[in-house]
């Protein structure tokens, strides 16, 4: 059974002190006949358990520093696992679209072919960092609402609507596209007229809220959270602990879905 951080420093501190009394023990056996009755005894006592406790600490602090520093890198490695998984769908379905596109429709194949190329390049390359600005984000979102725009043989009515007080935010690349996948992958691709995704984006003194709402056909919808979903959220858990929220409601035909984050 593995065991919890918080288990493996009560473990640590209880094998010190079993050590430490040892040790007490030791000292006093083996320098009691011999020095009890010389000056400054008491004195040599005091200054050995002063070397003992500081070399105790020193190794305390050492271990649990070396648990915390292992912590953070398994948080890592999940973070860029938990990215590598953000759009594979959309990009399959992308790529299928074209390959039917090029012969109808040339010029239009080249068009996506252009945004698809820079929303892979971003997700790629920009994807990967720990932050990148606000604006880049939006433009990934501008970008994906386009594409899907165009690859549809329907009307579908899309709104996006974005609002800061200024432009130097940094955040967490891929955040909201899972929640604007989901919209268009529930809801648009599912109904066959009157689909519509409304998007509104506000940022005010270091706080975002994204919320977003689409219809969807209630004869398909799955209960069950998508992996996607299940992305997200622990990708805030990890990036934005404490500082997030996420809500979700649902009625017979539209799905909500409200994410407030406190940025630095």
């Amino acid at each position: 059974m593995k065991l919890k951080i918080s288990d493996w420093k009560k473990k640590i501190i209880l094998r010190i002190y079993k050590i430490a009394l040892i040790l007490i023990g030791l000292v006093l056996v083996i320098f009691n006949d011999t020095f009890g009755k010389l000056e400054g005894f008491v004195e040599f006592i005091a200054f050995y358990f002063i070397i003992i406790f500081i070399t105790i600490a020193y190794w305390l602090f050492k271990q649990i520093k070396s648990i915390i520093r292992l912590k953070n890198e398994k948080a890592k490695t999940e973070l860029l696992h938990l990215k590598s998984q953000v759009n594979p769908h959309f990009f399959f379905n992308m790529l299928n679209n074209l390959y039917g596109l090029v012969d109808i429709d040339p010029k239009k194949a080249q068009a996506l072919i252009l945004k698809l190329s820079d929303m892979m390049r971003y997700s790629i390359y920009d994807g990967q960092q720990d932050l990148v600005s606000l604006t880049e984000e939006v433009d990934y979102i501008k970008n994906y609402i386009e594409l899907h725009k165009m690859r549809y043989h329907k009307e579908i009515a899309v709104q996006f609507e974005y609002r800061t007080d200024k432009e130097d935010y940094k955040v967490m690349p891929l955040l909201f596209i899972i929640l604007l996948e989901n919209a268009f992958k529930h809801g648009v691709e599912n109904l066959r007229e009157n689909a519509y995704v409304h998007v509104d984006m506000a940022v005010v003194n270091h706080t975002i809220q994204f919320k977003i709402e689409n219809n969807f056909d209630a004869t398909q919808v799955n209960e069950k959270d998508g992996i996607g979903l299940h992305n997200l959220k622990r990708r805030l858990e990890l990036v934005y602990p404490k500082t997030h929220s996420l809500s979700i409601s649902k009625t017979d035909t539209v799905y909500k879905a409200v994410l407030t984050i406190k940025i630095p």
